[in-house]
């Protein structure tokens, strides 16, 4: 039975979770808490892949107190032997009474059998309190779990017409410093950013985290056919792995890209270029989870036309470029209404002098029309 405070405790195990938002991947965002008749006696989160899990340290926390106690958890407790033992048997050994979680883990190993443990163990368990947000903490792991391929968020800035960069292909700054801070904290949630080589020789960005406190370092993932990225870009200068995926087999500018650091990915050539729904499943075994675009109308638009396109960031500035300056996306021609690419609005915010619109891909390209 559920109580009025099985939501209090759970919205703070789901606070604690959210700290993780830049340290756990791949593994899961989790936060746990441990509490009894709604006072809370120990909590924890997951900090780094390889370390303790949140209910390990939420159990820790609260010491002997734990036995008779609920456990609340935003994700279900691991049954396996990983790099950490499984918090089944930490929960079981604690002697908590109940276990309260929001979701269940899509990870076929993670949950392999817990509810049925735990319960085998005299523990009641209940499920699904505040499940949605839950899940909304780990759209990536998520995907990666039931689609194997990450979630693929494009950002872009852009002026209040539409367009990126003049026709020139001059773009900075369409966007004020306090959109490009805030693009910072979506880079250190990514797994990886994407970009493609176009990008790279125009604007030789580094697409590294700039933020405080922030250790990891997402992968740089250039989309490159036919090997042209130098090996003196910036990419290569700053920490952070680079991963250069294309469809050529030239072994000797693989080599050289190598000796800069990189990482060379031969796939298939699709229509115009490389396999990108191939890329997005290779990213997917490599334990990628959120990927990051940055990039130009032509990748932005053909991921969107591949339906690899989950989500959009778009920063809107209060100006316009005329219609002879770039647009957002390179899309083919639609004929009718009805084939448009449709988009759920979650969130509007002013960022500077800027307004941030977060919206998810909620139809796709119809294909074959």
């Amino acid at each position: 039975m559920i109580h009025p405070s099985d939501y209090r405790c759970m919205a703070r195990a789901l606070r604690l979770a959210q700290r993780g938002l830049y340290s756990t991947d791949p593994n899961p965002r989790v936060g746990c808490v441990i509490a009894r008749d709604g006072e809370i006696l120990g909590e924890g989160w997951h900090q780094r892949a390889g370390e303790a899990h949140a209910e390990v340290l939420a159990i820790k926390a609260a010491g002997d107190q734990t036995r008779g106690a609920t456990a609340y958890v935003t994700l279900e407790p691991c049954n396996h032997q990983g790099r950490t033992p499984p918090c089944t048997e930490a929960l079981i050994k604690a002697g908590v009474a109940r276990v309260v979680m929001a979701s269940n883990d899509p990870n076929p190993q993670a949950n392999c059998g817990a509810l049925q443990r735990l319960r085998e163990a005299g523990i009641e368990v209940e499920r699904g309190v505040m499940e949605a947000e839950a899940l909304a903490l780990n759209p990536g792991y998520v995907s990666r779990m039931t689609r194997s391929r990450p979630w693929v968020r494009i950002k872009m800035a852009a002026s209040l017409d539409g367009r990126t960069a003049m026709a020139s292909g001059q773009s900075k700054w369409i966007s004020s410093a306090a959109a490009r801070e805030d693009v910072q904290y979506w880079r250190a949630r990514s797994s990886a950013i994407l970009t493609g080589v176009g990008t790279v020789l125009a604007d030789d960005p580094s697409l590294n985290v700039r933020l405080d406190g922030v250790e990891r370092q997402p992968l740089r993932v250039v989309v490159d056919s036919h090997l042209s990225t130098p090996d003196s870009a910036k990419l290569f200068a700053s920490t952070g792995g680079v991963l250069i995926v294309t469809t050529s087999d030239d072994k000797n500018y693989s080599e050289r890209l190598r000796s800069a650091g990189a990482e060379v990915m031969l796939l298939p050539a699709s229509t115009g270029g490389v396999d990108l729904a191939e890329m997005m499943a290779q990213l997917g075994q490599q334990q990628i989870n959120e990927v990051m675009v940055e990039a130009g109308a032509t990748l932005a638009g053909a991921l969107l036309t591949a339906n690899l396109v989950d989500e959009l960031i778009v920063y809107l500035a209060p100006h316009l470029m005329g219609n002879q300056a770039r647009g957002m996306f390179n899309l083919a021609a639609l004929e009718q209404l009805g084939d448009r690419i449709a988009l759920d609005i979650v969130d509007v915010r002013p960022v500077g002098r800027d307004w941030r619109i977060q919206a998810k891909v909620t139809r796709s390209v119809a294909k074959g029309g």
